[in-house]
């Protein structure tokens, strides 16, 4: 190539990079990575996170947190989404019968129920089968959502019949009904009892064995961010995310 020519095609290229950064900098948005995952996840979700957004300049993590089911449905609505962590594998199926995976789900992470009750127990609740008591203001997730798929298994396995006042759609409106008064128990996970600290008391029960719960995570078909997104499970998985989870009360799957 002669000189000239080889200062034009620079010339050109450095137009190129100066137009991009240009177009970059004035739009002034840094570049977001959605996650969908289970309002159980929320803390430890969080904090790695900001550990993500510290390995890569410019990107934003936003997370849509809620009940599985809840956002397999927007998923499927066309809510965009990179990745999507389940608290449990049949609600990841439902996402992968629909097609809408572009990796092969993997278990990241399990929970356990435990008996969450107001500090002090003021109803004295003792075990899984006080929670059939007369009067007992009980509160569980909704069937369709994974908290009330584990405890729908757990209570058919006790052959117990809990009759309680409302079933919520996440496990977070479960723990806030028990930290508001509204209930005088309720089944969420163990480390929905840690995240609460001193303003509920946890009760662990024997039956809860039969209903671990394995938490899945994928990346999202057709996702706009699908390296990014690969990169955030990697570090779900790796090392740093497990001793996250693990602060957090979480087990290995």
């Amino acid at each position: 190539m002669r000189p000239l020519a080889r200062v034009a095609a620079a010339g050109g290229l450095f137009a190129l990079l100066a137009t991009s950064c240009a177009s970059t900098e004035s739009s002034g948005k840094p570049l977001t990575l959605q996650v969908f995952a289970a309002a159980s996840l929320q803390e430890p979700f969080e904090e790695l996170g900001e550990q993500f957004e510290n390995r890569h300049d410019g990107v934003e993590v936003q997370f849509n947190l809620a009940g599985s089911s809840t956002l397999v449905e927007q998923i499927r609505q066309g809510a965009p989404a990179d990745v999507f962590a389940s608290a449990d594998t049949s609600t990841m199926d439902t996402l992968v019968d629909a097609g809408l995976h572009s990796a092969d789900p993997v278990d990241f992470t399990s929970n356990t129920l435990m008996i969450a009750v107001p500090a002090g127990n003021p109803a004295e609740v003792s075990d899984l089968s006080s929670l059939t008591a007369d009067n007992l203001n009980l509160v569980v997730c909704a069937p369709q959502v994974p908290c009330g798929a584990a405890t729908a298994t757990v209570q058919e396995g006790a052959g117990l019949e809990l009759a309680p006042v409302s079933e919520e759609q996440s496990v977070t409106d479960v723990l806030h009904k028990i930290t508001s008064g509204e209930a005088d128990a309720g089944l969420v996970y163990v480390t929905d009892v840690l995240r609460a600290g001193d303003s509920v008391e946890g009760i662990a029960f024997p039956e809860a064995a039969s209903a671990v719960n394995r938490y899945p995570i994928t990346t999202v078909k057709d996702a706009e961010n699908a390296e990014l997104g690969q990169e955030f499970v990697d570090l779900v998985r790796g090392e740093s995310g497990q001793a996250v989870l693990e602060e957090y009360g979480f087990t290995a799957p």
